[in-house]
């Protein structure tokens, strides 16, 4: 079967082109996803690329797993091997592992989960309830997602609950450090900070990645865009498939 077969005009057209960067609009059940599938098989099978040169990041480790499982069977044998199909917080935690050194960071730091995270806040905070500490924990995810440092979020506070807030987020990173741990927002954070500081491993990175492919597009925020950004770099060699009518 031709890995073009069953595909419209328009989806043939995203599969082929490869010049630069592309983002594919489509609503929901136009086949978004088959046009990142057979996009990953056509640059394996008809363009020579290899697999470990490849990454597709969804949303869910659910979609990821089929995501990679509709790729093997479009493929012969093992020519799928290398390639990497995961969420955007599996990907940063990746590239966490490996250069974790350059952060001040061991490769077997901890990552913490939300309980973890809540009762590390608890007990800067001492916040009297779990609606007030909720609250807290959301401020700070909210300020690592727009990737807002603990020194500018002190800079933005517009009134005292908000320097209480920017203070206890310096807390907070500080004692992550100190447990050389990360909570799930650090996974996006933290590998944007390193790739704007140090070009060395940008530039690594955005050569290990021959071309990234990114479904539901729509869902990005403001972190996982420039992380997407300096991992494709000046080549712009990505494929971005989304449908904006669906956008959170």
């Amino acid at each position: 079967m031709s890995l073009l077969s069953n595909l419209n005009p328009q989806q043939r057209e995203a599969v082929k082109y490869l010049d630069g960067p592309l983002l594919v609009l489509a609503g929901a059940g136009t086949g978004k996803t088959r046009v990142i599938t057979r996009k990953i098989a056509f640059l394996i099978a008809e363009c020579g690329y290899d697999p470990r040169g490849i990454t597709a990041v969804t949303f869910t480790n659910k979609a990821a797993r089929e995501m990679k499982q509709r790729v093997g069977e479009l493929l012969e044998g093992k020519a799928g091997q290398g390639l990497t199909v995961c969420t955007f917080h599996a990907l940063g935690l990746t590239i966490l592992r490996r250069e974790a050194r350059r952060l001040g960071y061991k490769p077997s730091f901890s990552v913490l989960d939300a309980a973890d995270t809540q009762a590390i806040l608890s007990e800067i905070t001492k916040a009297p309830d779990k609606g007030t500490l909720r609250q807290a924990a959301a401020v700070i995810s909210s300020w690592k997602n727009a990737l807002i440092s603990p020194d500018e979020a002190q800079q933005l506070a517009g009134d005292e609950t908000g320097r209480q807030l920017a203070v206890a987020y310096r807390a907070y990173q500080d004692t992550l450090k100190a447990y050389q741990a990360m909570d799930f927002d650090d996974l996006i954070r933290l590998p944007v900070a390193l790739f704007r500081q140090d070009a060395e491993a940008r530039e690594s990175w955005q050569n290990r990645m021959r071309h990234l492919l990114i479904d539901e597009y729509q869902d990005t925020n403001g972190a996982q865009y420039e992380l997407m950004k300096l991992l494709t770099g000046p080549l712009g060699r990505f494929t971005a498939v989304g449908d904006d009518d669906q956008a959170i």
